[in-house]
């Protein structure tokens, strides 16, 4: 049994399902702080109050869809998301990894693989800028990693946390190329697990976000057969 301390991380559970919630939540607990809620207006309210470091959301709610509640969550803090579905279809994985989920496991599933799953994500890393004041302007773009803020033509972007860590990293290393072994290792950390599919999907959001036109894009680049770069535009500064 793990002393259960003020430093403990917090995961909160949300599931309608009262067998899996409670489930999960039982065993849990015998390392972590945790909170459970059976629908998206009752965890919204507890994640403002617990300011868990991981939620492990459903993605199939009564009251609200997975997607929205996952994107306003992250949109709050730079909160770990672990997506519950019962839905294993192609499109609905990418869905998935789209709304900004860091990791997504597919019902029925057994409660090592939760607890292993929740570990590595616990023990990531995230992309930190070795010197977070420095803002970076390439032309019309400006990416101020003090207040995590992207403005591209005067005009802010609704990046979600994996979107605006990707960014920053690729614009920090202008023209490099990075294949998405290293991506993932540098972004999401050497001891994910999930889908490689993830760069992927999150550069193509990226993108949508960025681009005037996504299939032709102006700034991240793909380098066929390996991966990705940022291509900088001229009269890029820092400040």
């Amino acid at each position: 049994m793990v002393m259960i301390t003020a430093t403990t991380p917090k995961i909160l559970i949300v599931d309608d399902d009262f067998g899996v919630r409670n489930l999960v939540h039982r065993f849990l607990s015998r390392k972590y702080q945790i909170e459970a809620a059976a629908d998206g207006k009752t965890a919204l309210s507890m994640f403002e109050q617990f300011n868990p470091a991981l939620v492990i959301l459903d993605w199939n709610l009564p009251d609200v869809n997975g997607y929205s509640l996952c994107q306003e969550m992250q949109s709050r803090t730079n909160v770990l998301v672990l997506i519950l579905t019962s839905r294993t279809d192609e499109a609905d994985k990418i869905k998935i990894l789209s709304a900004g989920a860091d990791d997504f496991m597919t019902k029925p599933f057994s409660l090592a693989e939760v607890e292993v799953r929740i570990e590595a994500l616990l023990r990531r890393i995230r992309y930190i800028n070795p010197s977070p004041t420095q803002r970076i302007i390439f032309k019309q773009l400006v990416i101020n990693p003090e207040g995590r803020e992207v403005i591209l033509n005067d005009k802010l972007l609704g990046l979600t946390a994996l979107e605006f860590n990707i960014l920053h990293f690729l614009a920090s290393h202008p023209n490099q190329a990075w294949s998405r072994p290293q991506l993932i290792q540098k972004i999401w950390g050497c001891d994910y697990v999930g889908d490689g599919r993830v760069v992927d999907v999150h550069i193509g959001q990226l993108r949508k976000k960025m681009e005037v036109d996504p299939s032709v894009p102006e700034f991240i680049k793909t380098v066929r057969g390996y991966g990705y770069k940022f291509e900088a535009p001229d009269e890029n500064t820092t400040s």
